[in-house]
């Protein structure tokens, strides 16, 4: 018991310092991340990136691993609580199964417009909300706007809630946002964002609800012939970082 006690340690060790590695006074972080290199939120962080490596003359390194790289959002999140990753970014939607208080942002038609949003963004409230991340050994860095979320489907606009009876819809892993889904009369289907393309093609799921940007740049629009602009949920990204890291 007590070598396997040795061991954990050691290999927690590991996976800490690896997260935040330190070669000739150089100081890297890992930023990992599901979007595609061509979404406006990934040039966001890789300017990030730039402007930490200048600010610091070349001491912080920031590193950014976009496409799942380092596994999906749930995972970047396990990670980081356990330090073995520096930083992730994640939908708002998926930090819910972590934090609970940010199920807020899943709930329909909150913001009554993108002023409201920023304005929320911004207030004390908000930024509370961010720190409140502390005590699962993570802390809210800031919020990425993600725009407003939509349904697109594959074989029929969704013009009505009925429109929704019988389809498979794909949600994030948010319990809010399966609610959501299921109380409008569609069956949600939680599954990786990166697995959604070949889900979709494949019959898995018959639609999905995001922004513009991410619906174009995933090449969803190749599947699905649909976008209906609802505009149900505005939920934002958020930049964490490892408390381990932090501190």
């Amino acid at each position: 018991m007590k070598n396997c006690k040795k061991f954990l340690i050691l290999f927690l060790s590991v996976l800490i310092l690896s997260s935040c590695a330190s070669k000739d006074g150089i100081k890297r972080i890992k930023i990992g991340h599901g979007l595609d290199q061509s979404h406006p939120v990934h040039i966001a962080m890789e300017y990030l990136a730039k402007r930490a490596a200048e600010k610091s003359n070349g001491q912080l390194k920031i590193s950014v691993y976009p496409s799942q790289q380092l596994g999906t959002e749930r995972e970047c999140l396990e990670l980081l609580q356990i330090g073995s990753l520096g930083m992730t970014k994640v939908s708002a939607s998926v930090l819910e199964g972590f934090v609970p208080d940010f199920k807020v942002f899943s709930l329909p038609f909150v913001f009554q417009s993108d002023e409201h949003k920023f304005k929320f963004f911004e207030s004390e409230t908000g930024k509370q909300l961010l720190v409140s991340t502390e005590k699962f050994w993570m802390r809210g860095l800031n919020y990425y706007d993600a725009g407003s979320r939509s349904f697109y489907t594959k074989a029929k606009p969704i013009l009505t809630p009925d429109d929704l009876k019988g389809l498979k819809i794909r949600t994030q892993e948010s319990p809010t946002s399966v609610k959501l889904v299921n109380a409008l009369g569609g069956s949600a289907t939680p599954i990786s964002y990166g697995e959604l393309y070949t889900g979709l093609q494949a019959g898995v799921v018959d639609g999905a609800e995001n922004n513009p940007p991410s619906f174009f740049t995933s090449r969803h629009y190749e599947v699905c012939k649909y976008y209906s602009l609802d505009e149900h949920t505005a939920v934002p990204d958020v930049l964490l970082i490892s408390t381990v890291v932090w501190n």
